[in-house]
């Protein structure tokens, strides 16, 4: 027997795996509208694909869910997308999907393409019925100037979109260059979307964390206590890469779900990166477990160097940070050059293992 959302959703309350929470569940009746829709009409050809004489079949208006850090937005989104039963959805990180639009436009213009966004956009209308996005920002003046075009194709062809975002579609962009011309798109989205507020008053990742223990030495030795981390604050999920454009490179974090990155040592301090790719990062995961913090000393330097400019990314983001290093922080860095200075990154590593660090 086919089960509603709200019943997939106490069920997991009742299982232990979820705690009952009035705004999550004051969401899932709009949600549950959309996957009955979406099931109803899976088959049926809509907007731009309607055929000649048929009545073209309007889709509902999508949902754009949005509010504060760890309220619980990526695990309806989740659910509901996990429950939808239709074979053309795609659920991905909005950042990632992005890198892909901007790979594929690219490979249009290669081939001479006068609209490189219309190929783009035509592939994933052909094989997409619903898209759901992860973490929707706009913070890049290429990806602002594409998204909305792009949105435009994809409503017309009837694609049921259903995003999430830390911030309501106004926030958008907000104070980038050029943003008048990014302001229809707002308009956009507050017409073919349905604008929820989640007001959960709790932060479930930050209740997870809440007095846990979370920077662990001798890194060698804690690889199962991070991965039943990584677990428990992705809800078991694998994790994608998660790839972050900025000034024209691009920045890898290896595994990335539900607003929590994970990476080691190496994958983001040996690699030729700046205080933008630090920011960058800050500024787009909630959560990061870092893992493998070695032995800091002059030879190391150039990574010791890039380990405290990430701190400080960090830091002044307010990320919380999960870390495995190969001692106290106060033991990292204990000679050579570099080594007074990195007592204000020691300092910041131990504040940042703080019950109430991020909340």
């Amino acid at each position: 027997m086919r089960q509603s959302l709200t019943d997939l959703y106490d069920a997991r309350v009742a299982q232990g795996t979820l705690r009952a929470d009035p705004a999550q569940h004051a969401v899932l009746p709009a949600l549950d509208a959309l996957r009955d829709w979406l099931e109803a009409n899976a088959e049926r050809r809509i907007g731009l694909f309607a055929g000649l004489f048929a009545k073209p079949l309007t889709p509902p208006r999508g949902l754009y869910l949005w509010g504060g850090v760890g309220r619980g937005k990526s695990m309806l989104m989740d659910l509901f997308t996990e429950a939808t039963a239709i074979r053309a959805k795609r659920r991905v990180h909005f950042h990632a999907f992005m890198q892909d639009i901007h790979k594929g436009m690219h490979e249009a213009r290669k081939r001479g393409v006068e609209d490189p966004l219309a190929p783009v956009a035509d592939a994933i209308i052909r094989d997409t019925r619903l898209l759901a996005f992860d973490e929707m920002q706009i913070t890049d003046i290429t990806d602002a100037m594409v998204v909305g075009r792009l949105f435009e194709k994809l409503f017309a062809a009837g694609v049921v979109i259903v995003t999430t975002s830390n911030r309501p579609p106004e926030d958008l962009y907000k104070d980038g260059l050029n943003r008048a011309l990014f302001l229809p798109f707002i308009d956009l989205i507050r017409d073919r979307l349905q604008v929820v507020k989640l007001e959960s008053p709790t932060d479930y990742r930050q209740h997870r964390l809440h007095g846990a223990q979370v920077y662990f030495h001798p890194a060698g030795r804690v690889q199962g206590q991070i991965a039943a981390i990584w677990s428990d604050l992705t809800g078991g999920a694998a994790g994608e890469p998660l790839r972050l454009a900025v000034n024209g490179r691009t920045v890898e974090l290896p595994r990335f779900a539900n607003g929590v990155a994970r990476a080691t040592f190496w994958d983001l301090c040996a690699r030729p990166l700046g205080p933008a790719d630090f920011l960058a990062i800050a500024q787009n995961v909630r959560v990061l477990i870092l893992e493998d913090i070695p032995q800091l000393s002059a030879s190391n330097y150039n990574e010791a160097k890039r380990f405290v400019t990430l701190i400080d990314a960090l830091y002044e983001a307010r990320v919380r940070l999960i870390c495995s290093a190969a001692d106290e922080p106060e033991r990292l860095y204990l000679e050579g050059t570099g080594a007074f200075e990195f007592e204000r990154t020691a300092s910041r590593l131990r504040e940042m293992q703080g019950a109430d660090w991020g909340a």
